[in-house]
Order: structure tokens, then sequence, then C-alpha cells
């Protein structure tokens, strides 16, 4: 005979089992929500690879990357528009520092006592911060300025990538020994006692074998932001200031040793410089030096055989419209062998239209010179927001180059906007808009904030076309500098976004299966080892494209130096010239595909 359940039993049971089905709703509904963003993820990833040809997951804190940046706090006289001058200095550069085959990320922090982060490339997907093992974290002591930016380049030819950190305050230039510490040698070099830099680039202006370095000073040199004399330190106008920064080029002597040669070579303004990269953009054999400057025009100055630089934005076109530059990188956009110049700038719909430049060279001048007109909107390149770092890859290795661009200034209030009275300030007189006590209370306003990244695709035939949304690239942090390398060695682009007052990003890109690619690591021997300036060209397919090793582009960036080409779906290569500094010219023959080739300079 059954017994009876009793019905206090019952609703104990009742009361248990709806407990225990109230513990786990939240589970099934996260894994519910889980499951839908992964689909959609999913989804989104076949659609873009489909369409587009590549797709970008952010995967930093997946990779082991956990880096946010902190801004600095300046003297109390500018705390009323703090988050605005304090708005740069996140910045981001591509090494491998110990010459182990994989790409490291170096990252700098602008907060006093702060610590820099350098990223290890593990080679299984991940990253481990090294910077204190190696002696490069600690470098925004108080009282030392804080970090803006950093370059590498092989200065003592040892094989070895040395490390500029250039500051708002004291530079610092630290020796590699042998990829496994850093020792500072600062004093030793001749550096400046203090700048307040948000540029540098290294460069061989004269191709003697040994790098040379340029730093394009923001602020006056006898300014500290943090114990100011007077508020007068803001540009005098917001078209043609020049009363910015010194630009400073040291020339290297060997042994550790550079004199600074910038006036004495023709390179004298204090327009307020945002970036710079040096390229041969006349054929010439030496690397011309082109300047994007805040506040007013670009400079171009043209390299007369390493003997002295010759301004000539106006006459190459370049140097007319006055806007706010704030990258500058070379691409041959149209695989013409030619290099055209990107140079950002700001657009807020409504109220300021600037537009980014695409300069790219007209056909048909003389030898030795060189003219350009921007094609940006024509192009389809033009309206970027507040643009600020911007780089050319050919991110789904169609065989043609893309443009990333890093957008957002100040993202505070979404609700409010600054751009009512920073306008009015604009619209003043010099000594208005030069001093900082004039300046509105930014009171919690956003100006240009939490912006849309701009991914430009390059149809080969003149037209970008707008994807950032389609392919990943969703973030709405206030972007500053954009570098590029391949960390996996797979013959895919990653990306890498540093940005101000938050985190460091990490997009690993998937290329469609079926394109091809082929890299380039090139070794100087008579030339510098770092083989920044060598020039190589690849012909397949009947396309021919050109790029150059860089010792630093964008805004406060440096891509990996390795080369990259994508080939489009063509599975062979007709042939290779590589031009070196030194003048050696080099032809390879039939090279392999989807392969990194290591290449050394012939003596």
């Amino acid at each position: 005979m059954e017994q009876a359940v009793k019905p206090a039993s019952v609703a104990r049971l009742t009361l248990a089992l709806v407990f225990i089905a109230l513990l786990a709703t939240p589970l099934v509904i996260r894994r519910y929500r889980d499951s839908k963003a992964s689909a959609a993820i999913q989804g989104g990833q076949a659609q873009a690879l489909s369409r587009y040809g590549f797709y970008l997951r952010e995967s930093a804190k997946a990779s082991g990357i956990d880096f946010v940046h902190q801004a600095p706090t300046l003297d109390v006289k500018l705390s009323h528009i703090m988050e605005q001058v304090a708005s740069m200095g996140a910045a981001v550069s591509v090494v491998d520092f110990d010459r182990d085959g994989w790409e490291d990320i170096y990252v700098v922090n602008s907060k006093e006592g702060s610590h820099n982060a350098l990223y290890r490339n593990l080679g299984n997907g991940t990253f481990r911060d090294v910077a204190a093992e190696v002696g490069l974290a600690d470098l925004n002591v108080v009282g030392t300025g804080v970090s803006t930016g950093a370059v590498w380049g092989d200065y003592d030819n040892d094989g070895y990538e040395d490390v500029l950190i250039y500051k708002w305050g004291k530079p610092e230039l630290f020796h590699n020994d042998g990829g496994k510490h850093f020792t500072r040698v600062t004093g030793e070099a001749g550096l400046p006692p203090w700048l307040n830099a948000n540029s540098a680039i290294w460069f061989d202006y004269d191709n003697d074998g040994k790098l040379d370095l340029f730093i394009g000073g923001y602020y006056p040199e006898d300014v500290d932001l943090w114990h100011l004399k007077t508020t007068k330190i803001m540009p005098e106008s917001f078209e043609y200031a020049n009363n910015g920064g010194r630009k400073y080029l040291f020339h290297n002597l060997g042994n550790g040793k550079f004199e600074e040669v910038s006036r004495k070579l023709g390179i004298s303004s204090r327009r307020w410089a945002l970036a710079a990269v040096a390229a041969d953009l006349r054929g010439t054999g030496y690397p011309d030096l082109f300047i994007a400057n805040d506040y007013g025009v670009s400079e171009l100055y043209l390299n007369l055989g390493g003997e002295r630089f010759r301004e000539a934005g106006k006459e190459a076109g370049v140097g007319f419209s006055p806007k706010s530059g704030m990258t500058a990188s070379v691409g041959d956009v149209l695989n013409s062998g030619q290099y055209a110049v990107y140079v950002s700038n700001i657009s807020e719909e409504g109220i300021l239209v600037q537009g980014n430049n695409l300069w790219m060279p007209k056909s048909g001048v003389s030898a030795g010179t060189v003219k350009y007109e921007n094609m940006a909107n024509t192009f389809g390149v033009e309206l970027g927001g507040w643009s600020f770092g911007a780089q050319f890859a050919d991110l789904n290795n169609d065989g043609f180059l893309d443009i990333y661009v890093a957008t957002g200034n100040v993202s505070l209030d979404a609700h409010r906007s600054y751009w009512y009275d920073y306008s009015k300030v604009a619209g003043g007189n010099q000594a208005i808009i030069s001093d900082a006590a004039n300046w509105p209370a930014l009171d919690g306003r956003s100006l240009s904030g939490y912006q849309q990244k701009r991914v430009w695709i390059n149809d080969g035939q003149g037209r970008f076309q707008e994807v950032a949304q389609m392919v990943g690239a969703k973030d709405v942090y206030d972007g500053r500098s954009v570098a590029m390398a391949d960390f996996m060695n797979n013959g895919a682009l990653d990306v890498v976004v540093a940005n101000q007052r938050g985190p460091l990003l990490l997009y690993k890109n998937t290329v469609a299966k079926g394109r091809h690619w082929i890299e380039f690591e090139l070794e100087g021997r008579r030339s510098n080892r770092s083989a920044i300036g060598a020039q190589v060209e690849v012909f397949w397919n009947g396309q021919h494209q050109v790029q150059q090793v860089s010792g630093g582009s964008g805004f406060s960036s440096q891509n990996e130096r390795r080369l990259h080409f994508g080939l489009g779906k063509a599975a062979a290569i007709d042939r290779v010239e590589i031009r070196w500094p030194s003048g050696t010219k080099q032809t390879i023959a039939l090279p392999q595909v989807d392969k990194i080739h290591q290449v050394k300079e012939p003596l």
C-alpha cells in the first residue's frame, strides 16, 4: 500500500525546486546571451570574411594584455581645462626587442608615477609584460615628466633595437643589452634636458650607415607643465601658430653620441609638431621629412643629398591650408611606385570640417621634385571625425593598402558639448588664444568624444569604402596611436591601438582563405642595421607596390619594421627589387609566397 505524502512535504519540495530554478535562471540567461553573442560574432565574422576579406576581433585581455592608459595631472592653473590639455600621451610601438622572431609591444603611460609596459610575444597568441624586468617600466618619476611615445632603432648597429622614450619632460635613450636588459644612456647621448614632444622618428638622413634622430616639440621646451611661470603657453593662433616647441635633428656621431644639427641643416620652425614621417618622396635615394603640425600647415623638408634640408611645403602643395595635423603616414595607394602622404585632421558635423588629407603625387613633374594634390574627398577618406593616429596596411591581403584611423578627442558627458565655447576661443585674437586662463572651463563636457573608428578598404581604383563596424572595429574609446604587425607570423596584419585614458586594444586579424602574402625582414650591413630607409618593390601579376622600412609614422607610433605585402589570389611573384640606403641594389627572382623572408644586404 502506497504511503501518502504529507502536504507539508509537498510544499517544502515545491519551494526547493523554485529556489533551485531561481538560482539557475541567471546562469541560463547568461549562457543564452553568451551563445547568442557568440553566434552573432561568428555570423558577423563570416559575413565580413566573405564580403570584405578580413575580420578584426578585439583580443587584448584574452592575449594577456591588461593595460589602461592614465593621463597626467598638470599645474593647477590648468585645472579648468585639464582633460583637454592633457588629452595626449597614449602611444604604442612595435619591436622584436629580443630577436626571437616574434613582434613585441611597447606602450607608454602618462600619469606621474605610472609604469610603461613591454609586452613580450610568447609566440602562442599571448603576451607577458616584462618592462620591469628589463628596465623600461618606471620612467614617469615625479619631476621628470611623463611619457608620450617611443621609437626603436639600432643606433649602434649591434643587432638589437634601442629605444628613445620621448616625453613632456626629460627624454630618455636606452641601449638594448642583447635583448635581456636596457641601460639608460641619455647623458652620454647629448639629448636636451627637457622638451615637450609628441613625435620622434629614427632615420639615416645622410645615408652614412648610422641612424639619426628627429624629435618634434609641441609645447616650448622652457615650459614645465607642472610648474607654470605663466599661463600663456597655448598656441598664438588656431591656423598659423609658430610659438610651439623646437624641432630637433640629432646626427649620429657613433660611439653613442649625437650632435644637434637642426638649425645648421635648415630646420628651424616652431610650429606645433604632432607627427613626422621620413621617406624618399622624390626618388633621390635620400629620405625627405614630412611633419604634420597642429594649429597650422604641414611642412615638407626636402633632403638635399644629406647635407641640408629645404622646406618646400608651399611649392609642393601641402603647405597652404592650415589645419590640425595629427598623423603623417606614407603608402603606395594606387600601386604606382609612388608614395602618398596621409594627414589626419578634425571634422565635426555642423561645426568644423577640416577633413583629412590624402596627398597624392602629381605626375609629370621634373626629376627631383614633387607636387601633391589632396584627393581625400575624391577617394572617400576625408571625413574621419576628430582623427588622431592613422596607418596604411593591407588588412585583407588583396594587394592594395587600406587605412585604419583612430578617432575621438575627450569623452566625458556625452549629453553636453564643449564645442561652442571651444569655437569662441578659436575665433579670438592672439592674446586671448595664447593664454590658458582665457579658455572657458571644460566642466565635464565632451569634445568630439565617443567616436566610431574608421577602417577604409582600398579597391585599387581610387576609391575607399568605410567598413569599421562591419569588420569588428567597434570601440568608441578616445583613440590615439595605431600600430600594425603580424604578431602571429601568419601573414595577417593585426592592429594595436592605444587609447587616451582607455585600454590598450589588440585587434587580431583573420583574413579570408586563398589570399596570399609575402613579408621581408631586412638587415643592413653597409647601411644601418635596422635597414630603416630601405625600399622594397614587389612585382606580381602585372602589378607592383613599393614600401619603405620606417623608423616611425602615424601619431606617436611605430609599426613593425618587417614589410608586409598582400598579393590577392596570386600564388607567385615575378621579382622583388630592394634599394638599400647605401645605394646597393638587389633583385630577388621568384621568391616563395606565404613566407617571411629574412634578407641581409649584400656586401
